[in-house]
């Protein structure tokens, strides 16, 4: 009966989605602001150049605003109360240089006056995360417009909302499945701690106090966990930030999954994927093609990217994505 509902539960949620991918469009600005594209990637280059972690904390930010409220740009608004959804501890760690690409990108949008305030902060989110895959040498893909943005946003609900470094696999496909994406979107899509970075607060565990018999998880490399050691101190600051993927970090390559092959994955959510036998042949896929790790995360950040969206008379195109109109 439970695994009745749940199959459901996934069609249901397969038919909305249908739908919402049928309202979000490529070239749905053709009308109103047909530079969009070009201009939001002008602005998403400059940046870029001036830091790399742009990349990452870009790419980062469209994933944590997706998963919470959908993908309706929430995460960017900020309020004197402290009580949104970017003051949460969970975001706490979301880098600026995310926000500040956003605020770029609509900048150059609104300065042309066919375009000034047509142009949803929440597809200027979604096109900035294209355009830094890109820009670090990952796949360059179209993507579907037409969200509108979101009035509300709020901490509540953001933990339960996210996966956690400690997930196992299971967690993390209930999690998944919850938003229409199957297991292989989900190793797909982490395959972005290739250009990531996280905080010793987050790992630290894995390195020191595993268990009272061990101190360092056995599922971790050990090489690697002395190298994390010498980074993180016992008493460093948890916030000073770690490559997640220790051989190639500026580049948005397959050697994250070549890294879970030598016990090479940060988090246990990570690790988890080699660990298990039920993800391991994808995890040894991408490692060996990169073409097909490429693919499958168009695949799935294109079906993370209709997650929940306000379309049509739904929501606001916010004149300031930091605040509702």
């Amino acid at each position: 009966m439970e695994g009745r509902r749940f199959l459901v539960s996934s069609l249901s949620f397969a038919l909305l989605l249908s739908a919402v991918s049928a309202q979000l469009r490529t070239g749905f600005y053709q009308n109103t602001c047909p530079n969009v594209e070009s201009l939001v990637r002008s602005a998403v280059t400059q940046k870029f150049q001036q830091t790399f972690i742009t990349a990452p904390a870009t790419l980062r930010l469209f994933f944590h605003d997706c998963f919470v409220r959908g993908c309706d740009a929430s995460v960017l608004i900020a309020s004197a109360t402290g009580n949104d959804e970017k003051d949460h501890p969970d975001d706490l760690s979301l880098a600026g240089d995310g926000f500040d690409t956003v605020m770029k990108a609509k900048a150059a949008v609104d300065g042309v006056p066919q375009c000034r305030n047509k142009v949803s902060c929440a597809d200027i989110l979604a096109l900035a995360t294209r355009d830094v895959v890109s820009l670090a040498g990952g796949p360059f893909y179209s993507v579907e417009l037409g969200r509108r943005d979101g009035r509300i946003s709020t901490k509540l609900g953001v933990q339960h909302n996210l996966p956690q470094p400690g997930f196992n696999l299971n967690q993390l496909n209930s999690m998944f499945a919850s938003r229409g994406l199957s297991q292989t979107d989900m190793i797909a899509l982490s395959g972005a701690h290739t250009i990531g970075f996280s905080h010793c607060g987050k790992f630290s565990k894995r390195i020191y106090n595993f268990s009272p018999a061990r101190r360092i998880d056995p599922t971790l490399n050990f090489g690697y966990a002395l190298q994390l050691r010498q980074m993180c101190p016992i008493n460093v600051d948890p916030r000073i930030a770690i490559n997640m993927d220790p051989t190639s970090p500026q580049r948005f390559d397959n050697a994250y999954y070549q890294n879970l092959q030598q016990g090479k994955g940060l988090f246990t959510s990570d690790q988890t994927l080699f660990s298990d036998p039920r993800s391991r042949a994808t995890v040894n896929l991408f490692a060996s093609n990169n073409a097909a790790f490429q693919q499958a995360f168009v695949t799935a950040i294109t079906k993370m990217g209709r997650i929940e969206v306000k379309t049509g008379n739904q929501g606001e195109i916010r004149i300031d994505c930091t605040r509702p109109n």
